[in-house]
């Protein structure tokens, strides 16, 4: 068991450092958010390949272990004798709550909001029978390949994307934090219309990610399992993958969206299988990753504030300064970055169960059945 949860914690702080790897090239861009829905550039190679390292596969990631993580929650309900999904939903709720901060506050491609919508979802089928969840990933992952084809054939005929704007790198390099906040409410439907492509894809990653935990990829009987989805995800997807990232704008979707949940299958195959052969005391990388894991909220929101601090124009300015060492100082900005937040989580949690965020999370989460408690002996 300890075993289990140590790889599902450094897998964890994977996904969390690999989203960033993403952003990372949003908070750099002159243009911010902007950048990424410019569709009418592509990049050099350097970047091209830089981007692919991370570009949907950690998002990916993260998604399947939401999955495994509401398969853990729906297992201590039904082991504790609670009626599910019963409090998950205000613990969804909370979710969506803390996505919509982020998403006003700090960043236009928060996550939150749509694995809220989606645990919501998933809450009433991850009980049900093996026949009823397939149905539903089938039909889900239908859904999610349509969209993405029709997206791409939109993209390929050019009917669809966008430019950045002259007023879009203005804002970013030289606007107020609150100018920023301003767009992100003018342009709510825009920037949250990945939630389009995020939810079917989440659907279909959560129960996916349910039933590998119940087949016991984690553990040590799931060797011959880890090793069919490292194929398939490393070995087919992985190439395939580096296809898109070079095909060009037109791509995107795939790119993104397509290929990169399947090379998510094979990180977490490969990464469980070195975690389950690491014996002895974990060292600083495994340590840090473990603490990342475990304060994983905590350091998605911080990374993305620290990130803008350093890139906006309310802040350091480097994304404008910078823009000429691009793509080589980008890489060394996510370093920083994700050595920082590892450090301070590790720090933290000397003295702390869980992260500041996690415990705050906790408190809200509790406090409706805190109230109901206090009240009842009056009754």
């Amino acid at each position: 068991m300890t075993t289990r949860i140590d790889a599902l914690d450094v897998l964890r702080g994977i996904a969390i450092m690999g989203t960033l790897g993403t952003n990372i090239w949003i908070f750099t861009d002159p243009s911010g958010p902007a950048g990424l829905l410019a569709l009418d550039g592509a990049p050099g190679a350097a970047e091209a390949f830089l981007r692919f390292l991370s570009n949907g596969k950690f998002l990916g990631l993260l998604t399947l272990l939401f999955g495994v993580g509401l398969e853990l929650q729906y297992r201590s309900a039904v082991r504790r004798g609670l009626t599910w999904p019963g409090r998950y939903l205000w613990r969804a709720a909370l979710l969506f709550a803390e996505g919509l901060l982020h998403y006003v506050l700090i960043f236009e491609f928060d996550v939150l909001m749509g694995y809220a919508i989606t645990s919501i979802v998933v809450a009433y089928l991850i009980g049900r029978s093996e026949r009823v969840v397939r149905g539903w990933m089938v039909a889900a992952g239908a859904v999610h390949v349509t969209l993405v084809g029709l997206l791409t054939l939109a993209l390929l005929t050019g009917t669809g994307g966008g430019t950045g704007g002259s007023g879009a790198e203005t804002l970013y390099t030289h606007g107020s934090w609150a100018g920023q906040v301003a767009a992100r409410l003018q342009n709510f439907l825009v920037f949250r219309a990945e939630l389009v492509l995020i939810v079917p894809m989440g659907i279909v990653l959560f129960l996916l990610g349910s039933r590998l935990l119940r087949a016991g990829v984690f553990e040590e009987r799931g060797a011959a399992l880890r090793r069919r989805l490292a194929v398939a995800g490393l070995g087919v997807a992985a190439p395939l993958n580096l296809l898109t990232s070079f095909a060009g704008p037109a791509w995107f979707a795939v790119d993104r969206y397509l290929l990169p949940p399947l090379v998510a299958l094979g990180l977490l195959a490969l990464v469980t299988t070195v975690v389950l052969r690491l014996k002895g005391a974990p060292g600083r990388v495994r340590a840090g990753l473990a603490a990342v894991g475990r304060t994983a909220l905590s350091c998605y929101v911080f990374q993305n504030l620290v990130a803008s601090a350093l890139c906006y124009g309310w802040g350091l300015g480097l994304a404008a300064r910078l823009d000429g060492l691009r793509p080589w100082w980008v890489p060394v900005a996510w370093a920083a970055v994700c050595l920082l937040f590892a450090t301070l989580a590790t720090l933290w949690l000397r003295r702390f169960e869980r992260g500041p965020l996690e415990l705050a999370w906790q408190w809200a989460y509790q406090a409706p059945w805190r109230r109901r408690e206090a009240v009842a002996p009056r009754a």
